[in-house]
């Protein structure tokens, strides 16, 4: 019966002047009994408001819903579309949440902008610095640190690293040279041996040239062997230890152009007046100054540890492959093939088989 009203008091239009009067209210009492019982039936509606309006009318009208009083019903989940509306505590929450995240991204933001330009500014403070003292010395006006035992060590490194690289691009020529050599004796090898059979007549002559071309061929490709472990090791020698070597010493190069930098601004700055501030500037400037001195000195002793090791090492790898390199070359000349195995056993030389540098059928696919 309840719910018959209710959708009849749903479905009907309340008619509302433009001064919030009603137009036909009085004519029908029954009506007004009707809502009545529907109100007293329903759920309490202590904090809504009902807004009604004509269906192509411009104006509402709002009754206030606070003085109506009734049993509680339980709404259906379902009539929301199973939404919850957070209460206002709820609401109080997630603003003060979001409120404290955002707050917390732009901090973090803001701190990654500061460190960036603080490492920025200490970059170009000291780029500035250390151009500075350059053109100072370029031009003979500032001093620089010299350790000069040190400095005839690496000058001599120097020095000796493009001898060995002269010496490692003749062995890569020799190489390169010696291999057409030995393709070239293996093709006329081949040919000989076709045309010993192609020519009864001659067929001893070419026989005998046959065989000796491939023994040749055989032996060069044993003195190939030898002849690229050479080269791989100078190789190894020249442009990895040296190398590295060298890359420490760059390393100590730019540590003492900073210390010498540093330190001319320090003593620039004991030149000048002894102010509350330039005091500051002083102690600051003598804090710089130790730290790229501690720098310098430590590159310095692995300088001095590298340039020791690296000439004992330098020793013992040439002395190995230039006996190698003597020995493959006096035996392949003299024609000794025994001996020439012998060098390679030896220096524990492995030779690839024939064709083991070609891809397979299946790589070249």
């Amino acid at each position: 019966m309840a719910d018959s009203m209710m959708s009849k008091a749903a479905t009907m239009e309340i008619p509302i002047s433009s001064n919030g009067d009603s137009r036909n209210l009085a004519e029908d009492d029954s009506l007004e009994q009707d809502l009545q019982q529907v109100m007293v039936s329903g759920p309490n509606l202590n904090e809504t408001s009902i807004v009604s309006g004509g269906y192509g009318g411009t104006t509402e009208g709002i009754i206030p819903t606070s003085s109506i009083k009734g049993p509680a019903v339980r709404l259906n989940p379902d009539f929301l579309g199973n939404r919850r509306i957070p209460n206002e505590g709820q609401g109080s929450n997630m603003h003060h949440t979001s409120s404290n995240s955002s707050m917390t991204a732009e901090e973090a933001t803001k701190g990654i902008a500061v460190e960036k330009f603080d490492i920025m500014k200490k970059w170009g403070l000291n780029t500035y610095k250390c151009t500075k003292q350059m053109i100072s010395e370029r031009f003979g006006r500032g001093s620089r640190t010299v350790d000069l035992e040190l400095e005839a060590q690496i000058e001599v490194l120097r020095e000796t690293k493009r001898k060995y690289e002269n010496v490692l691009h003749l062995a890569r020529a020799l190489t390169n040279h010696f291999y057409s050599m030995v393709q070239t004796q293996h093709a006329l090898g081949d040919t000989f041996a076709d045309l010993s059979q192609k020519s009864p007549e001659l067929r001893d002559e070419f026989g005998y040239n046959a065989e000796t071309q491939k023994l040749l061929c055989k032996n060069g490709e044993t003195l190939l062997g030898a002849i690229n472990f050479f080269v791989s090791s100078i190789n190894t020698l020249v442009n990895k230890t040296m190398e590295d070597t060298l890359m420490t010493i760059k390393m100590y190069e730019n540590a003492r152009l900073e210390f010498d930098a540093y330190r001319a601004d320090l003593e620039e700055l004991n030149m000048g007046p002894r102010d509350a501030v330039t005091m500051a500037r002083i102690e600051a400037a003598q804090q710089q100054y130790q730290i790229h001195k501690d720098k310098y000195e430590r590159l310095r002793n692995d300088v001095t540890i590298k340039l020791k090791f690296l000439e004992e090492n330098k020793v013992k790898v040439m002395h190995k492959q230039l006996l190698l390199f003597h020995n493959a070359i006096s035996a392949y000349f003299a024609g000794n093939q025994q001996q020439l195995e012998q060098t390679l056993k030896q220096f524990n030389i492995k030779l690839k088989p024939p064709g083991a540098d070609k891809p397979s059928w299946l790589e070249e696919q």
